[in-house]
């Protein structure tokens, strides 16, 4: 499938909030290496391949993020590699992407910030929402991950 259409074109006032969004996440207080992992964790579970391909090849090399952290993620809760603070932050991300099945209980939120002040927490909310906004525009507009 090729790109349906060009949304930026088609819809500039709606894409420059979401690229708002884009510049507010890009300046978020989360470590760069983490929120890459986290966009591909999401990617992942939304099984968008342009997404995936972009955050594999393009963001998580460039931040050298090691490949037993790409290869384990899928596999991140029983990994020995990720902290117990990005552990809660990937639990967080898998009950956002999933939130009508998983919901964001006030335990899993009590635990988040055991690691995470008011604004890492915001910001964390904030990669998880941008992510997921961007696997559903990708996958609705036909994008697919270029070789």
């Amino acid at each position: 499938m090729k790109n349906r259409f060009n949304y930026f074109k088609v819809a500039p006032n709606a894409l420059e909030k979401v690229m708002g969004l884009e510049r507010y996440v890009r300046k978020a207080v989360i470590d760069k290496k983490f929120a890459e992992l986290i966009k591909l964790r999401v990617s992942q579970i939304n099984g968008c391949s342009y997404c995936i391909n972009m955050h594999t090849k393009g963001g998580a090399k460039k931040l050298k993020v090691t490949n037993d952290q790409l290869v384990q993620l899928k596999n991140w809760n029983a990994s020995d590699i990720y902290s117990p603070k990005e552990k809660v932050a990937l639990h967080l991300a898998e009950n956002m992407t999933l939130i009508s099945e998983k919901g964001v209980s006030d335990e899993l939120y009590d635990q988040v910030r055991e690691h995470y002040d008011e604004k890492e927490y915001v910001d964390l909310v904030m990669i998880i929402n941008q992510i997921n906004m961007w696997n559903r525009l990708s996958i609705s507009m036909g994008n697919q991950a270029s070789e």
